[in-house]
């Protein structure tokens, strides 16, 4: 039945779209599948279709649900809706998931065992609770982190199952075997303080539309029209929630969903693109339509990102193409580089002559596939004093991770540095809380020592006891064997060695949270930083430089951030480092999930070129450092899948990496999809490496500048610079002169 319309419609709202945004948008009645590829307008159809409805009198405002990710999202959509009708609406079923199933459980909370006042519980409080039922059971946290036994619930909670439905097949072995025990005791005690967790409100709703007939019927004869946008970022129990909703005992359903399968990269929490790729089976006889019109990128951006993607097998197809036809640009820029500082100076230079050239610093952005490449990028542009931000994290010297290894650092070539050592004597935990902290600095003062050396007089008389006697014990053998270990063999193998024998490396190796892998390649990274200089106090030194000449706040400043970060966004010139076998893909991707995650690394690359408006450069260097060691690399097998037509390809590669790459079409984990041709050979290349550079050879550094060899130790030199005094430098850093 049609609803007399709202308001008159505005004649021309459809005129501006393109004939698919067009058939989207009249597509009314039935189930409607948008691919809507990068750029192609998808909030704009989805808002105009919400708007469309209204205004031909085929609902009311409050019989639309409309289904978004992020709060951002849905009042972009509000906004939206208001401007096209001429006047806000209140009382609109329009939100996230959660803030929609908050609302629905508000009125439902009796059948779950809740009220209607029930709180919803922030992290700390969560955590508090699952504490508080761990202690019965004896489980070890050290081991088994309550941060982690969380993150165990939760991914039950986003499959949609309660403790009576998680299986044997589907329990997990953490907490030795107690998680599912736990969770029954969490789900219980929650109930008993009248509370929930975020996931709880999906979960609680889920239940009460399974097993409450009247409800979901009630919810059925209420929406009339279901919109859901982002559906390939979906997760099994919000597939499972809006397909309760949709599918009405009679008539077709009216839900129209607007999502990209090549973009789908949240399956680390929990996203499963099959729900957008089944859709068709889901709901028969449902339309699809194709947005392929981009109005963001250039024709050659366009091309190499359609032919990356086209090597994924699990997809629905589409190809995009530009929106106008004079949007040919330049092609995607390869850059070979030597290493990772290299990737940084060649980047930075190209900003510096794109900023003279008037191109607005807030229109570049540096995307990576890890947080850890951060470092070099930072480090350069505070040193050319180019203003940055990282987008969506901190900087690489304010992440927690790494001012605990930084304070252990302190504390290794400086033992009185109080504050420092007591950052790191209770992490990772050793039984030390405020008040063992407070009888250690007493016993300090006592002997007029500074903390460590209180703790060692605490030792040597036994004022300590039990595990705190046996953990400070370790700590301190373990700096004390690290500044032996630092006079025999340097200072990196001494930090590698106090980080992993204090426990720290392996608090993180146990810790559950998404984010812990992150965290310790921030630890790497660090700890290869710190082989660019002679010694940790030199090193020191200079972060405690760099962290001062930070720029001052800035609306015009670059852009760096991780891929998964920058989807949603676009910038007129991006750059993408890292494009190497093992950092992306990613290593450790592929070996949890195989070709699925290597698809999903591959949709991670296309969504990172098509971020572009105008120029996208690629960046792969020769070499990494892990730790001390320089490891050969060779080129992403995501450059060879892109169209040849599509790049231009420049920089500096050495001779053996080249025979290296045409050796290297097949990986471990399989042959590249959809081709059996080697990756290219890099044009404008270094025939060989260049021999050692002899003692007395002056040479020039960017940052030190002028030197002279004092030393040749392979390929690390010992130069006097005539500025920054005596270091330790890999010679592919200089430049001999004259």
């Amino acid at each position: 039945m049609t609803q007399s319309p709202i308001s008159s419609p505005s004649p021309d709202y459809l005129d501006r779209l393109n004939p698919e945004q067009r058939e989207a948008i009249e597509t009314t009645e039935g189930p409607l599948l948008i691919l809507a590829g990068a750029g192609t307008g998808k909030t704009r159809v989805l808002t105009t279709r919400f708007a469309h409805i209204l205004l031909n009198g085929r609902a009311r405002p409050w019989q639309i649900l409309a289904v978004t990710f992020t709060n951002k999202a849905a009042r972009e959509m509000r906004e939206r809706v208001a401007a096209l009708l001429g006047e806000t609406i209140d009382g609109l079923w329009l939100g996230t998931f959660h803030a929609l199933c908050a609302r629905m459980l508000r009125r439902h909370a009796e059948y779950v065992g809740l009220t209607t006042g029930f709180t919803i519980l922030d992290t700390d409080d969560q955590l508090r609770l699952v504490r508080q039922i761990m202690e019965p059971y004896r489980i070890d946290t050290k081991r088994w982190p309550p941060q982690g036994l969380l993150g165990v619930f939760q991914r039950w909670k986003d499959r949609g199952l309660t403790p009576a439905q998680v299986t044997p097949a589907e329990d997990t072995d953490f907490a030795a075997g107690h998680a599912r025990a736990l969770y029954a005791a969490y789900q219980e005690r929650l109930r008993a303080v009248n509370a929930c967790d975020f996931g709880d409100l999906m979960l609680h709703m889920l239940e009460i539309l399974r097993t409450q007939p009247d409800v979901l019927a009630q919810y059925h004869r209420l929406f009339r029209y279901i919109l859901v946008d982002e559906y390939q970022d979906t997760n099994t129990i919000q597939y499972l929630w809006l397909r309760l909703l949709a599918k009405r005992p009679e008539g077709a359903p009216n839900i129209a969903c607007v999502g990209d399968d090549d973009q789908s990269i949240y399956s680390w929490r929990g996203a499963e693109v099959e729900n957008i790729l089944r859709f068709e089976k889901d709901f028969p006889g449902a339309r699809v339509v194709r947005l392929e019109r981009n109005y963001r990128s250039t024709a050659q951006i366009l091309r190499a990102a359609s032919g990356l993607i086209a090597h994924n097998a699990d997809r629905l197809g589409k190809t995009l193409r530009p929106g106008s036809d004079d949007a040919r640009g330049e092609k995607v820029q390869v850059i070979s580089v030597w290493d990772s500082d290299e990737e940084a100076r060649i980047a930075a230079g190209a900003i510096e002559r794109l900023r003279a050239e008037g191109h607005p610093l807030s229109q570049i952005a540096i995307l990576m596939r890890a947080g850890f490449q951060t470092r070099p990028f930072e480090e350069r542009f505070l040193t050319l004093g180019l203003p940055y931000r990282v987008v969506g994290g901190l900087r690489f010297y304010e992440r927690a991770e790494i001012r605990d290894a930084m304070a252990y650092m302190r504390v290794l070539v400086q033992p009185a540095d109080d504050l420092a050592f007591e950052r790191i004597v209770n992490v990772p935990k050793r039984g030390i809380g405020a008040a063992g902290l407070q009888k250690l600095h007493h016993t300090a003062r006592g002997i007029g020592a500074p903390l460590a050396a209180g703790v060692l007089h605490a030792l040597e008389t036994g004022a300590l006891k039990g595990k705190q006697r046996e953990a400070l014990a370790t700590l301190m053998d373990a700096f004390e064997r690290a500044r032996a270990l630092r006079e025999r063999e340097g200072h990196v193998v001494a930090m590698e060695m106090l980080l992993e024998e204090s426990g720290y490396l392996q608090m993180w190796r146990d810790d559950r949270s998404p984010e812990a892998p992150g965290r310790l390649d921030n630890i790497k990274e660090l700890l290869r930083a710190i082989g660019d200089f002679g010694t940790l106090e030199g090193f020191l030194e200079h972060v405690a430089l760099v962290t001062e000449t930070e720029d001052q706040a800035s609306s015009d400043t670059v852009s760096l951030m991780t891929l998964h970060g920058a989807k949603g966004l676009e910038f007129d010139t991006v750059f993408l480092p890292g494009w190497e076998e093992g950092v992306f893909p990613s290593q450790r991707s592929l070996d949890e999930g195989g070709l699925k995650s290597l698809e999903e690394e591959r949709r991670l690359a296309y969504v990172g070129i098509t971020r572009a408006r105008r120029r996208a450069v690629i960046l792969h260097a020769a070499r990494r450092r892990i730790y001390a060691n320089w490891q050969d690399s060779i080129p992403s097998r995501f450059i060879a899948e892109i169209p040849d037509d599509a790049i231009e390809q420049s920089g500096q590669a050495l001779q053996e990496r080249i025979q290296l790459t045409a050796r290297n079409s097949v990986f471990a984990n399989g042959p590249i999809r959809g081709t059996t041709r080697p990756f290219r050979k890099l044009t404008d290349v270094r025939e060989e490496i260049a021999a050692p550079l002899p003692v007395g050879t002056r040479v020039f550094h960017q940052k030190f500048g002028y030197g002279t060899v004092l030393e040749v130790e392979g390929d690390r030199l010992h130069i006097n610079f005539e500025k920054a005094g005596e270091k330790r430098i890999m010679a592919h850093f200089v430049e001999q002169v004259s």
